[in-house]
C-alpha cells in the first residue's frame, strides 16, 4: 500500500489540469478551506458520486483510563468531522 499526501495530490492536479503547481496548490487549497469551512458551520458538503462531507455530534459517554484501568473516566460529547462515501466511490473501490 503507498501512502500519498498533499503534495502527491498538488502535482497530479498540476499534470491533469495543466498548471502550474502553485496553481495547483491554491486549488487544492481552495477546496480544504471550503471543506472545512463548511464542516465549521455543522453544514454537509456532498459530491454527488464521490460522498458526502458531515460533522455530527458524538454523544458522551463513559470510557476507561488507560493508565489505571479499573478506573472510569467521563468522555464529554464532542463534534467530530464524517465522511460518508457515495456509490460510484464504493463501486470504484470494490
Amino acid at each position: 500500500m503507498t501512502k500519498f499526501k498533499k503534495g502527491d495530490l498538488i502535482e497530479h492536479v498540476a499534470s491533469t489540469v495543466g498548471v502550474a503547481k502553485k496553481q495547483a496548490e491554491d486549488m487544492v487549497e481552495a477546496v480544504l478551506s471550503f471543506i472545512t469551512s463548511t464542516l465549521k458551520r455543522r453544514d454537509e458538503l456532498t459530491l454527488t458520486g464521490f460522498g458526502t462531507f458531515l460533522a455530527k455530534q458524538r454523544k458522551g459517554r463513559m470510557g476507561i483510563n488507560p493508565k489505571n484501568p479499573s478506573e472510569k473516566v467521563e468522555i464529554p460529547p464532542s463534534i467530530v468531522p464524517r465522511f460518508k462515501a457515495g456509490k460510484a466511490l464504493k463501486d470504484a473501490v470494490k
